[in-house]
Order: C-alpha cells, then structure tokens, then sequence
C-alpha cells in the first residue's frame, strides 16, 4: 500500500482567504495542499460588492484600526493587480436628514489620513449643480462629496491567488471536499473526496488551516475533534444588476433611512451593479437565495436619488452570498464587526481557523496566519507578498492604459472588444490565452460570441474551470453580454469535447 504524501499545510477553502493563504504559504517554500468542495470562489468570495475599500461607514462606529488596516492593504492591493483593480471615484449626495455635513466631513478627513494614500485622490465637497454626477440624480441634491477607494474582480481575485500558489507549488484541487483531519504520529490525517471519484484519499499534513468560510464552525465540529468559543454570524448580502443607469465613470453611495449605505456602481459597460443588503441567514450556507425584499429594498434606496426610477422589472441578474462575520453579538446585522480573527490550536499538530474577514484584508489575513503556522512548525519562512504582483499584474509602470496600447501594438489583428477583455482579464498572461494565433481565426471555435476554444483551454488548464457556470460567472462575466441559452450551449459543448478522443 502507498503511503500517503506528506505536505507541511493543508488548506481547507478555496475562497479568498485559503487561496491568499495557500499563495503566501506556497512563496515562503512550505508544500502546500488546497483543497476546495465545488468551485473557487463559488460561494462568498464571489458574491461581494466588488469593492477594495476602508469602510468609510465602520468609522461611525469608532472601528478605526479596522479602517486603517483595510486602507493600507487597499494601497498594496491595487498595487498588485491594476490589470483587474482599478480606483474608482464615490458620489455621496448630501442628505440633510440623515448625516449632517459636518460629520461627513470628519468621516472623509479620517478617511483620507488613517493611513497614507499614493495613488488615490483626495475627498471633497462637490457641487451637483456642475459635476458629471449631478445630472442623474433628483434635482433636490444640490451638493454632496466625493472620496477615493477601489473596485476588483472579486472572483478573478481568488483564481489569480490560486494560480500564484500552484506556480510557487502547491497543489490545488476543487471540487474536493476534505470530510475528516485526525491526528496520527504528530500528524494530520485528512480524507479528501473528490466530485469524480467518491472513493475517499488520505493525504497527510503537518498543519492545517481551516478557512472555510461560512462553514468554519461546522469543519471543526464535524471534520475534526477540536473546539471553539468562537463562531460567525451569516449575514446574506444581496445585490442587482440592471441597465446602465448612467454614463460618467463616478459611482455612488447612498445613505438610507435606516441609515444603512447602499451603492450604485458603474459594472461591465452596460450596467448598473446595486447593493447591498445585510439579512441574517438562519440557513444552510450556499443556500440562499435573494428575495423580493431585498430587492424592492435596493430599488426604494436607489429610486430616493436617482431621477430615473428602478424597478423590479429592471432587473437583468442577481446574485448573493453569506458572508461569515465574527459574531460580536451586536443587535443589527450591518454592525457586525468585518475584522477577523485566527485561532490557533498550538498543540501539535497545529490547526488554525479563520473566522470572519473581508477581500479589503485578505492578503493581511494570510500573512497573519502564515506567521502563525510557520512558527508552530518552527520554520523560519519571511513573508513576500505586500510587493509582491498576482499573475498578470506586472503592467508596464502599473498602468492599465500603456499596457492596452501594447497590446494593441502586439496583437493588432485582435478585435478591440476582444483585445480590451483579454487586457483586463489576464494581464501580462494574455499570451498564454493567445497562444501562437495570428489571427482571429486560429483563436480557435467561437464556441459562444466573442468566446474562443483558446480562452476555454486556458481557463481549464491555468485556472480550474470545469462547467459554463465557471467560465461565464466567475472566472468572467460574459454571462450577461450572451444569450439566455449560453450556458447550456457551453456545457454541451465542453461534455462533448471530454468524450472526444485527444
């Protein structure tokens, strides 16, 4: 019988938090073993706002290293991948019932200097009457401010960590879930079982990360014998996309009558991306669904500003996720606090979890745990990842702008639509999508429009896409540029393909 193969980490969770963790551990040369149950990023990790920010509503409640920890990591992020970050400018009409002025001042003058900012402008006091982002509101908002964060490809972000990790060694397997991790000789055993063969492996660890997500509490209650006296509170964030509501480059935030935050964000061209909401979610995680509510919730807040109405009917997709917050026992679900929080079993051998976070603090986060797992183990490993780029984002002088302008040089053949994606997309990795083609044509089968059999190979060999669901929703959003029948046309197609003798 073989015995089983021998790894320093098991990471268990493919979100943002085990692939960021699974990246840092893999570049600091320990062997690293991910396994994630369905899909990365198939759960929270792609169901945020999108947005890489500070948290400018947190400082009402006086979480200020919170906020500061997130603005420095909010610098270092769009750092690292302007191929698939870029800043984005916030609209905040002003309110008089809500917030008076002076607040909002004080909030934006804490915002701005929490911590230091090198790429992002400054806030301001703006005047509605004149600014681009006047026109689509009620002419009631005369005046408002503006200030600075970050917008990501929130799913992107979790494949790019993942492939960082495999290109520094480690192995990654989705749609794997680990079922069992029990100690043996000062090791941990864990039982995988994988969607393709339901026959469980055993692999063995000598530490293990539990990063789990919304579903840290029940790994360690059900795949292993340790405790914990801390747990997470799912809050369901729900969001809406529908046409594009405006044209500018601003986006929004809008202050509710609950005194609740809402944004309105320009997404993919077309849209118009809205959210969120924070319900508790007493179910199943992966199970939850936006409902009515939600929606007529987000509509009401936007319609409070926008001239042109939103409606229900409006609504051309929708998506939403858990989000597993560290229960701090506060009453209203938006006050959950969004830090996090590591625990760590130091009895060997070492299990650490994960509880809480957000994608503004993963890399943090990672490190954080890292450092911990490293010296449980006795290794001497330094961290890397605060300059370090995820793969692609190695632009010329970091900007997005001269890289296209390559690209157009390059690949002058490509059809700009097509050049402009694959940019944003995958960076500096665009060759390895390309390939050897000269031509739109040698691109391969346009499987779906404006979707080549070129990208489909390298979506399945570099980042693990296996079904339409993967390609169209998380590791792209073509889905809402194609057809209602895309994704089944796209799944026939890939099935036919695995029957096809190579």
């Amino acid at each position: 019988m073989t015995e089983p193969k021998q790894h320093d980490l098991l990471v268990v969770g493919g979100g943002i938090n085990g692939t960021g963790i699974a990246r840092d551990a893999a570049g600091r040369g320990l062997s690293v073993l991910l396994c994630e149950q369905d899909d990365l990023a198939a759960h929270t990790s792609s169901a945020s706002t999108k947005l890489i920010h500070g948290g400018l509503r947190y400082l009402e409640g006086f979480h200020f290293a919170l906020v500061r920890k997130a603005l420095q990591e909010r610098e270092v992020l769009l750092a690292s991948a302007p191929h698939i970050m870029r800043p984005l400018r916030f609209v905040m009409p002003h309110d008089a019932h809500l917030r008076p002025q002076w607040m909002i001042r004080a909030g934006l003058f804490l915002y701005d200097n929490l911590a230091r900012r090198r790429r992002l402008a400054a806030s301001a006091r703006i005047d509605l009457r004149s600014h681009p982002a006047g026109p689509p509101l009620e002419p009631r908002y005369q005046s408002g401010f503006i200030y600075s964060d970050g917008w990501t490809d929130d799913a992107r972000l979790v494949a790019l960590n993942a492939r960082d990790a495999a290109d520094h060694g480690a192995t990654v397997l989705t749609r794997t879930r680990c079922t069992k991790v029990e100690k043996a000789g000062g090791l941990w055993h864990a039982s995988l079982v994988s969607h393709e063969a339901p026959q469980a492996r055993v692999v063995v660890a000598r530490a293990v990360v539990n990063a789990t997500g919304p579903w840290v509490t029940r790994f360690l209650g059900e795949a292993t014998s340790a405790r914990s006296g801390r747990s997470v509170r799912l809050v369901k964030g729900s969001h809406i996309v529908v046409p594009r509501i405006f044209s500018h480059r601003f986006a929004y935030i809008f202050q509710n009558i609950d005194r609740r935050i809402v944004f309105a964000i320009p997404y993919e061209e077309h849209f118009t991306l809205i959210g969120t909401t924070d319900v508790e979610h007493a179910g199943e995680p992966g199970t939850e669904r936006i409902d009515e509510q939600e929606i007529q919730y987000l509509c009401d807040t936007v319609n409070r500003y926008f001239a042109r109405k939103v409606r229900a009917t409006d609504v051309v997709w929708s998506y939403c996720g858990v989000r597993p917050l560290l229960d701090d026992k506060a009453g209203d679900p938006s006050s959950v606090t969004r830090d996090y929080k590591l625990e760590l079993e130091r009895e060997s051998p070492p299990l650490l979890s994960v509880f809480g976070g957000k994608i503004t603090t993963y890399r943090k986060l990672a490190e954080t745990a890292v450092d911990q797992v490293t010296g449980a183990l006795g290794m001497n490993a330094r961290a890397w990842t605060e300059s370090a780029f995820l793969p692609g984002g190695d632009l010329p002088r970091g900007s997005l702008a001269r890289f296209l302008r390559l690209v157009e040089r390059r690949y002058p053949w490509l059809p700009e639509a097509l050049r402009n994606r694959y940019s944003r997309a995958y960076g500096t990795r665009i060759e390895r999508v390309i390939g050897k083609a000269r031509s739109t044509a040698e691109l391969g089968e346009e499987v779906l429009p404006g979707l080549h059999a070129n990208e489909i190979d390298y979506l399945q060999r570099d980042e693990w896409a296996r079904t339409a669901e993967d390609i169209l929703w998380r590791r792209s959003k073509l889905g809402l540029h194609l057809p209602a029948d895309a994704a089944r046309r796209l799944d026939a197609w890939l099935q036919a393909r695995a029957r096809s003798p190579s």
